[in-house]
């Protein structure tokens, strides 16, 4: 059996968080962790890029590979996170994760998973530097946390053009793993696939996944998934392993969601997720030869006074795209709902009978006992 295993955690120790069929179906996992897929491109989310403290570029030996060159560039921006009990202060961590520097005025990324329950959080630089951290906010359903430390010459990551990766481009990650010291560590490997769904705990789910074959480990939570060029394209939050060891599946929240989420913690201290209203489906429909081919998500049922009810969506009426982005499944849906807000309108595509039927919709704000 394949399992499927949160990152973070504790330092030695590997948190198994749901089963993974060999088939690619997770039995205890999805929602984006907590997750959904995504086919097509969902809206664009500018972020401010803060200037980076200018660093130069390693003079290229003989022999030095253009990931050498990105590890020199972008391990400055990699940061240790320990959690534990007590004020932090003269206490040992019980646990640690990893972090990526957001933004030089001392924001950081990393995964809700690592800083959730913790009394104190530490962040240790790459120079050695340690730092008291401030949880700036949480994201339970895309497992991502924001963090704020006080720090002079922090170098901030760059982020990728996610809509510009494709499969098979080349995929770094970058992290902490088991609380090792001297620095971060760095392994390579290729995207695997995009938009993959993974049931993390039996109510959490996380969607729209980016996957890759570059070797993570346990406490390389909340680091980063990079591009050919040293730009983040994910933070790491999951692997998959099996009895004998670690299968080359590891999982990563993609910069559309992570850049989103971010602003929102940093500006709010809370995230205003979107929410249409509906219990859906996998619709289908059969080809010539008998095949059956995915065609949207067909609403099961629509809730009282939903958003998307009120906009006069019916039940049998299959979402086929938002915001004329194509959608195939319900995962997709799902992934796609979480680079939108509540209190934004979007148009939602609806077969109905036949016909494509187009509504305006303005979100809801998705309920927190969901």
């Amino acid at each position: 059996m394949v399992l499927v295993a949160v990152l973070g955690g504790l330092i030695g120790s590997l948190l198994t968080v749901g089963a993974l069929s060999l088939a690619g179906v997770f039995s205890e996992p999805e929602t984006v962790p907590t997750t959904t897929t995504v086919t097509s491109a969902p809206a664009t989310v500018q972020v401010p890029q803060p200037a980076p403290v200018p660093v130069p570029a390693p003079a290229p030996g003989e022999g030095t590979t253009a990931v050498a060159v990105i590890a020199e560039l972008v391990r400055p921006s990699i940061v240790t996170v320990e959690i534990g009990s007590g004020d932090g202060v003269t206490d040992l961590a019980n646990g640690t994760g990893s972090g990526v520097v957001y933004s030089a005025d001392g924001y950081l990324l990393t995964n809700n998973h690592v800083v959730e329950d913790a009394e104190f959080v530490r962040v240790v630089l790459l120079d050695g530097r340690i730092y008291q951290a401030e949880v700036v906010g949480t994201d339970p359903l895309t497992d991502i946390a924001v963090l704020q430390v006080t720090a002079p010459n922090l170098i901030p990551i760059e982020f990728a053009d996610i809509e510009q990766v494709r499969i098979g481009d080349p995929a770094i990650a970058i992290g902490n793993p088991l609380g090792l010291g001297g620095g971060p560590s760095v392994t390579s490997g290729i995207v695997s696939a995009f938009n993959r769904r993974l049931r993390v705990t039996a109510s959490e789910e996380l969607y729209g996944l980016i996957q890759t074959d570059a070797p993570i480990t346990r406490g390389s939570s909340g680091g980063a998934l990079l591009d050919g060029e040293g730009r983040l394209i994910g933070i790491t939050t999951a692997i998959g392993v099996s009895d004998v060891g670690a299968e080359g599946l590891g999982f990563a929240v993609p910069t559309n969601v992570v850049i989103g989420i971010a602003e929102d913690l940093i500006d709010d201290g809370e995230v205003m997720h979107a929410f249409l209203g509906i219990v859906g489906e996998d619709a289908f429909e059969l080809t010539e030869d008998d095949a059956r081919l995915p065609t949207g998500a067909r609403i099961f049922s629509v809730e009282t006074d939903s958003a998307i009810g009120d906009a006069g969506a019916q039940t049998g009426d299959i979402i086929v795209a938002v915001d004329g982005a194509p959608v195939a499944n319900m995962n997709e849906l799902v992934a796609m709902l979480r680079t939108y807000r509540a209190g934004e309108t979007v148009q939602v595509g609806l077969l109905r009978e036949g016909e494509i039927i187009d509504v305006r919709v303005v979100l809801d704000r998705r309920p927190d006992d969901l």
